[in-house]
């Protein structure tokens, strides 16, 4: 994510373009000519190797694509023969018209409450050059989900999302303009999760009926965060935040970026694009930058273990020597790969090499009349700490410091308990999505802070089918004091056993979040039947629309009938 600033005072002023950002990096006394000359065959060299193969890939990711769709994807929603139960959906972006889609197609009722006005969530919200980080192959949101290249824009994803929510129908289950206030248990119909049973909930005003689940589906990505800089309203320029760039006019202009996440890269690059006469990062702290390598992201988001190893340097060094090469001193010092959201991005490199951007390590201090008083600090240094005080000359400030994270007071805080202590709060939450307290509250990308492949992938559908199995197997349910120590024993292992500061559920990678689930199955022998319908969607679809036949799904429900009962009997002999 984007930095804040910090605030101090300051002194010197030099223009961009004497910047000491646009000096040699250390280790290296060539001229900007000759890198520059470097960088354009380094870049000629890998197209002319990998576009053959980049075709190959594009090739099989289609066919990939089409085979997910005809195993995976039903032709639309089953007219129920009867419904499973009642689910609220809390936010209409990807993962909550994914969520309302699988729920609809096996059977269940759904209400999707948005309080904008149309589908899309933060999507909505983004400039129409935004893009996304990660190759979509990790960002198939939904089986129907029908990607056109590996790194699409802001239109295509939007309109994948309202092809989802058109397909299965949802229009007539979805309130637009609904802000949710309030979620509280219905006290007649609710029943104990501690003996086997869970809440009922009733949504604002209750005029929507009883819901037997609630997901909140809200995400991490609310309304844009504004700061008010100190000194701002002197400034005789135009201050802007990232997500409003689609009408700026940046040509010839001096640009000024605060922040280096996502956002600020994109904000630099897009400046760069719109022909900025300077453009200029200001980070407060260095970020891991990685390729957009298809086989090379996937195989960073299958490391297992959630967090730093002993082996985590080599990818670090693979990054630092083929990525970063030159600037390699723009790579964190200290913190590692695993532990924070990259920075996935080709680019942005390429223009510092060039000098189309500079990039400043530092702490912003105040605003001026003519640009950004700056404390530039040396690499692995800390905020606030010593540095060189200059003032930047700019013309517009780009504020790239992301979004606000959506509330979720409307949810009873009871949910999320603190005992001793042992935090219950987000993320902290049974297989990182479900409340401790209650599983019939899930919190689907909504509980996320810190990942690798994450976000928008086939966990959506995989968490909501274990909401369902909740609710048609009473069996299956677990526990609040099994849930807590669930949390409990993956914090022990990632705080203690590996001596990490921070939750263990702060930050986990794909493979990790798999493994979860599998475990999730096997701790439980009552469960095993339901892992094709939880891992493929398999066996529990009502009518005779889709490409299950009746005679299929009542062989298939009965065979998982029988293979419940005699694993329950097992199960009953161990106890």
């Amino acid at each position: 994510m984007s930095d804040s600033p910090g605030y101090q005072s300051d002194s010197t002023a030099v223009d961009p373009a004497k910047s000491p950002a646009r000096r040699a990096r250390p280790g290296s006394s060539k001229s900007n000519v000759v890198k520059v000359l470097e960088s354009h065959l380094y870049r000629a060299v890998h197209a002319a190797v990998y576009a053959p193969f980049s075709l190959a890939v594009w090739v099989l990711y289609q066919l990939y694509q089409a085979a997910v769709l005809l195993l995976f994807a039903s032709s639309g929603p089953h007219l129920p023969i009867r419904s499973y139960g009642r689910i609220a959906v809390i936010g209409a972006g990807l993962t909550g018209v994914s969520t309302a889609a699988h729920a609809v197609d096996h059977g269940f009722e759904v209400v999707i409450f948005e309080a904008e006005k149309d589908v899309g969530g933060v999507w909505a919200r983004e400039n129409s050059t935004s893009q996304l980080q990660l190759n979509s192959i990790l960002y198939r949101f939904h089986p129907s989900v029908k990607w056109s290249k590996g790194f699409p824009q802001r239109d295509e994803i939007i309109s994948q999302i309202r092809a989802v929510w058109e397909r299965y129908q949802l229009r007539k289950f979805t309130r637009f303009d609904y802000r949710v206030t309030k979620v509280q248990r219905e006290p007649d119909s609710s029943t104990d999760p501690r003996e086997g049973g869970h809440a009922r909930w009733i949504i604002n005003d209750g005029k929507e009926g009883i819901f037997d689940a609630v997901v909140c589906a809200l995400g991490t990505c609310g309304e844009p965060k504004f700061i008010e800089l100190d000194g701002q309203d002197q400034f005789k320029g135009q201050v802007i935040h990232s997500s409003q760039l689609d009408g700026a006019e940046l040509k010839g202009k001096k640009v000024v970026v605060i922040g280096s996440g996502a956002s600020g890269v994109e904000a630099a690059e897009l400046a760069v694009d719109k022909k900025a006469s300077d453009v200029v990062v200001l980070a407060r702290s260095d970020k891991w930058i990685i390729p957009r390598n298809t086989i090379f992201d996937i195989l960073l988001s299958l490391q297992p273990f959630g967090r730093q190893m002993p082996l985590s340097f080599i990818p670090e060094w693979i990054i630092r020597a083929f990525h970063y090469r030159d600037l390699w001193d723009l790579s964190p010092p200290k913190k590692g790969l695993f532990q924070g959201t990259p920075v996935v991005n080709d680019e942005f490199l390429e223009h510092i090499r060039a000098g189309k951007i500079n990039y400043k390590r530092g702490d912003t201090q105040s605003i001026v009349a003519s640009g950004i008083r700056f404390n530039e600090r040396e690499r692995g240094s800390k905020s606030g700490d010593e540095g060189e005080e200059t003032l930047i000359s700019a013309d517009v400030i780009i504020v790239a410091t992301g979004y606000k994270r959506p509330s979720i007071d409307f949810l009873p805080s009871d949910l999320f308990p603190t005992e001793k202590d042992r935090d219950y709060h987000p993320p902290s939450l049974y297989l990182q999505n479900f409340a401790t307290e209650d599983w019939s509250i899930l919190m689907t990308n909504a509980s996320y802070q810190d990942g690798l492949g994450t976000v928008g992938n086939w966990h959506i559908g995989l968490l909501a089918r274990i909401l369902m199995v909740f609710l048609l197997d009473p069996s299956t349910r677990p526990r609040p004091a099994a849930m807590k120590t669930w949390v409990d024993i993956i914090n022990w292992v990632k705080m203690q056993a590996w001596g990490e500061d921070a939750s263990g559920l702060t930050f986990f990678t794909y493979s990790e979040m798999i493994i979860w689930i599998l475990v999730f199955h096997l701790f439980n022998p009552r469960r095993l039947p339901w892992l094709p319908f939880v891992l493929f969607g398999y066996g529990v679809r009502p009518g005779t629309g889709g490409r299950i036949t009746a005679e299929a799904i009542q062989k298939t429900e009965g065979s998982l009938e029988n293979l419940g009962k005699r694993v329950k009997k097992t199960a009953d002999l161990l106890d």
